[in-house]
């Protein structure tokens, strides 16, 4: 019976349920669509992993002694090693692979695939390698390329074009003398030159990046073995397999990571929609006391009716979820489509099953209290004509969410505080239960806000004013519940706002106080810059002063870490660093070093420092001098000579320059100069700011259009909550009408209504978002982040957005109570 009881109301509130169906829709879609997509990229890479280095059984290289992410610090190996693997039983085909970076400049004059995307490849051509020619023939000599048939497509190219291409060196003029099919990189290119240009141009002559090789027999473990025997101190052979797994895990961490950053924000999606599943339900129980009671009445035992109001949710969540589930197939493509890569999509178990797990579990839990409530109920209550739901005391509530509130801000203390594991698990449960906790405080903080809010109203719009600020008031529990979606996503995007405003003025506080330079060259992309385009720059008019800079990675002291190699004096005059002692004369083997890791390290100015260099190779490095902390250029700079020694190919990632004048001419000359060199970026103070501020708002767009699916959810629920307002009262509208409320008032009501519970919502939000950013940023004030900014204007912007969110949510209600016949509403029970 009482499944039939639970079908019939299903059929009889359908408009109810599909407006809570949208909010499981809207969250499962963001959540099978990360699942799908990152499921199609694991296939995708898989795929590409599969076609490289299929016939390799074993490769030599040498012994990484640093983490190595951007090619820094790999070291080649010697040619002749080739000779002697050749000479190893059961070795077939040996060959010796020259990797870097190189790109090509389209026909518009930029590189294609240029800036901060996707990796431009340099290599030489393998005619066993994992690529074919799809046209033409390999490059033969030092002025002739092979590239990728997307690239030359992108760039207007085509086979027997003449195209500059960009190494660490001056741009050549290069023919393309074939294309090659690589199938889907991603929006990476691929740049193919003969064996000895491409160690001219990416490494140097007489060395490899590393050697490949096949087998004629031996398993891959026994000829690597083999191999290993026969290898100089340094180097070292590892099998193909393990090979393709260490591309394949860096690949695989990288998807895992964004797979995680994606699922947090649809989690945030969810959470949000779980305040409006619960409100409607609330609702919904609410206006069918007298219905629920008359099934008590009639033999219906507690746990039935709990049991029917939960079917109605399981129904509302498997609906959802099946929708929800084709929602994120189509959010998956988009997500393909940003990412540049084609294909069709994956489809396996995974998101299906997350899909209905998160979409009926969480409808459910949504509805298990007002399923709870229903059934407490008394049957006496079907003859009363005022029955209501009793409701709990709010001392209970408060006490709660007062409790909870506290705990989360301890939580996100600790976690700020980073007394060790991972800071995001408690700065995450702390923030849930902060929602959790001011949400459980909202009906009791709604009373004097509404009032103040909806006073205005009240005295500018007479009577609907008036009645809008009543019904606000009327129920703060369900006000509150509505706000709180709102204020969820509002609290998210408005910290990310404040995070970003800081982070802007933070950068140019260091800016202004540490950059002492005029101009600063870097290279736009991957790639660094080489000594032609050094004296391009020493050469041009007005400039007294250029200075390279390197980057570097070593062992120091028994730690892995990152420096700066450059000329002390120089970097020093340029970053405006504060010696407190000793000085910048670094000699062949000196460093310099920040207070703080002088503090931690008891190092002074005399200290000598085991330094083991990318190349194995281990050089004591003397203290020569000792800095105040400095964002710009980290906490060690160790000698020019050093680095170099050291270093096989060495590519300076910066360059310094002191003018006789800083203006428009002075730059202009400096920018005809290095002409020839499309990489390469010359900025003085105002254009870094600009630079950064740019990518701090990219940043921040990007973390604000996830959170946005939060907001469109909360205006889900705000339109759910004010249509069952409207189908409550709708007596009371009918009595409206009667006593002369026009229908036209009758909808300013509602949306008056609407605009003071969305502004609620989002001040609400505000106020706990800048909460939120001024605890983060006090927590990582040493870190960088020194200054904190909060974007009234931009804030200001939400509220209005807000207001505008409420008008739209509240235009179908508004227009149904408007066509509501005055008789037919009157006599309505």
């Amino acid at each position: 019976m009482m499944a039939k009881v639970t079908l019939r109301n299903l059929a009889a509130h359908k408009i109810r349920l599909v407006l809570t169906a949208v909010a499981v829709i809207l969250g499962v879609a963001f959540v099978a669509g990360t699942l799908i997509f990152t499921d199609t990229m694991n296939k995708q890479f898989d795929d590409l992993f599969s076609r490289i280095g299929t016939n390799v059984a074993v490769d030599v290289r040498a012994k990484k002694v640093v983490d190595d992410e951007d090619g820094t610090a790999s070291q080649p190996v010697p040619a002749s090693l080739l000779r002697t693997i050749q000479g190893v039983e059961g070795v077939k085909d040996p060959f010796g692979n020259v990797n870097g970076f190189a790109a090509v400049v389209g026909s518009n004059g930029k590189l294609v695939g240029g800036g901060q995307g996707p990796p431009q490849f340099g290599t030489n051509w393998n005619p066993h390698g994992s690529y074919d020619l799809a046209s033409g023939r390999a490059p033969q000599g030092p002025g002739e390329i092979v590239v990728d048939a997307d690239t030359a497509k992108k760039g207007k190219l085509a086979l027997g074009s003449t195209a500059r291409v960009v190494t660490s060196g001056p741009p050549r003029q290069m023919k393309i003398v074939g294309l090659i099919d690589t199938g889907d990189l991603m929006g990476a290119t691929v740049v193919a030159f003969d064996t000895p240009t491409a160690q001219r141009l990416m490494l140097k002559p007489g060395y490899f990046t590393d050697i490949e090789m096949g087998t004629t027999g031996p398993s891959e473990t026994e000829l690597r073995d083999r191999v290993a025997r026969a290898l100089p101190a340094g180097t070292e052979a590892v099998t193909g397999t393990k090979l393709r797994e260490e591309s394949k895990s860096d690949v695989a961490q990288f998807l895992n990571f964004f797979r995680t950053f994606l699922l947090v924000f649809a989690l945030i999606s969810i959470f949000v929609g779980a305040f409006i599943i619960f409100n409607t339900f609330s609702m919904l129980v609410a206006q069918r006391t007298r219905e629920l009671a008359l099934l008590r009445a009639v033999g219906a035992a507690r746990p039935q009716v709990t049991r029917a109001v939960i079917g109605e949710a399981v129904a509302v969540g498997f609906v959802g979820s099946t929708l929800g589930l084709g929602a994120g197939a189509g959010l998956a493509s988009l997500l393909q489509a940003a990412a540049g890569s084609g294909g069709g999509l994956r489809f396996t178990a995974t998101p299906v099953i997350w899909s209905y797990v998160v979409g009926i579990v969480v409808t459910v839990v949504s509805a298990y209290f007002p399923a709870r409530r229903a059934a407490k109920i008394p049957p006496v209550a079907a003859m009363r004509d005022d029955v209501a739901l009793p409701q709990r005391s709010l001392r209970i509530r408060i006490a709660l969410g007062s409790l909870l509130t506290l705990a989360g801000a301890g939580l996100i203390a600790a976690g700020l505080a980073g007394n060790g594991g991972n800071p995001m698990i408690p700065v995450g449960v702390g923030a849930l239960l902060v929602f959790v906790g001011v949400a459980m405080l909202a009906p009791v903080i709604s009373v004097p806000v509404v009032r103040v809010l909806g006073a205005p109203f009240a005295r500018l719009a007479g009577a609907p004013g008036r009645l809008a600020q009543q019904n606000a008031l009327r129920n703060p529990r369900r006000t509150a519940a509505t706000a709180a979606a709102l204020m969820i996503g509002l609290a998210l995007i408005t910290l990310v706002n404040v995070m970003g405003a800081s982070m802007r003025a933070s950068v140019d506080e260091q800016i202004d106080a540490q950059f002492g330079t005029d101009y600063l060259v870097q290279p736009s992309g991957a790639g660094g810059i080489d000594a032609s385009a050094l004296q391009k720059v020493k050469s041009t008019p007005g400039v007294l002063a250029a200075s390279e800079t390197y980057p570097g990675r070593a062992v120091i002291a028994g730690s892995k870490t990152t420096y700066m190699a450059a000329d002390a004096a120089a970097i020093s005059k340029a970053a405006r660093l504060k010696i407190v002692s000793g000085g910048t004369d670094l000699g062949a083997a000196g460093m310099m070093i920040d207070e703080k890791l002088a503090d931690d390290k008891g190092w002074k100015v005399g200290s000598t420092v085991p330094v083991q260099f990318a190349d194995g190779k281990t050089q004591p490095l003397t203290v020569a001098g000792i800095f105040t902390k400095s964002d710009l250029i980290g906490d060690k700079v160790v000698s020019r000579q050093a680095y170099l020694a050291h270093t096989a190919t060495p590519a300076a990632d910066a360059i310094v320059i002191d003018t006789a004048r800083t203006d428009a001419a002075t730059k202009a000359a400096l920018e005809r100069s290095l002409r020839d060199y499309p990489n390469l970026d010359v900025s003085d103070q105002a254009a870094l700011k600009k630079e950064a501020g740019k990518q701090v708002d990219a940043f921040v767009t990007f973390l604000s259009i996830l959170l946005s699916m939060s907001v469109i959810i909360a205006a889900v629920g705000v339109v759910n909550t004010l249509a069952l307002s409207v189908i409550e009262r709708t007596r009371e509208i009918g009595l409206l009408r009667a006593i002369g409320i026009s229908r036209r008032q009758l909808r300013r009501m509602i949306r008056l209504e609407s605009i003071v519970i969305a502004v609620f919502g989002a001040l609400l939000g505000m106020g706990i978002g800048v909460a939120f950013g001024a605890a983060v940023q006090n927590a990582l004030k040493d870190d960088g982040l020194g200054v904190l900014s909060v974007p009234y204007g931009t804030l200001v912007i939400y509220l209005v957005v807000a207001a505008v969110i409420g008008v739209l949510a509240a235009l179908w209600p508004a227009w149904r109570a408007g066509r509501m016949d005055v008789l037919k509403a009157i006599s309505t029970e």
